[in-house]
């Protein structure tokens, strides 16, 4: 079993599963689920700190210029830093086999079985979560 999420949508991906009421079993997959969400994100943050790095006119101290009273990055080039931060963002993470094999497929029920009701954002990062889940279910066929 293999799920695989963009990093654009960890932190979305991550309150969602926060919110469900869950028990036992289902409740401890979740949140080593939410922990493999969490170390990436921690990552990607990162990462987005080295491109700021990259794409931005720097300080005394070496760390990204702001500019318009400190609401925006002081940017480069702009077209070149959207390209390289849509790159990271659509980037995935993937989970798969091993010891992740039993929580996938806790946290795989957890999504197609749920029946609370969602809206707005919640209900398209559920939709999207669904399809990863079902992508796998395919792919495995």
């Amino acid at each position: 079993m293999k799920i695989k999420i963009e990093n654009g949508k960890l932190g979305q991906a991550m309150s969602l599963f926060f919110d469900l009421s869950l028990k036992g079993k289902q409740s401890r997959h979740r949140t080593r689920f939410i922990k493999l969400l969490n170390d990436r994100l921690k990552e990607v943050a990162e990462q987005e700190k080295e491109l700021l790095k990259e794409h931005c006119n720097l300080d005394d101290e070496g760390e990204p210029k702001k500019i318009k009273n400190d609401t925006e990055w002081d940017v480069i080039d702009k077209d070149a830093f959207k390209k390289d931060m849509k790159e990271l963002h659509e980037e995935e993470l993937i989970i798969e086999g091993g010891d992740a094999q039993g929580m996938l497929k806790t946290v795989k029920t957890v999504v197609l079985d749920c029946d609370k009701e969602f809206s707005g954002q919640e209900a398209y990062t559920y939709d999207y979560l669904c399809e990863q889940f079902e992508i796998d279910e395919e792919e495995s066929k």
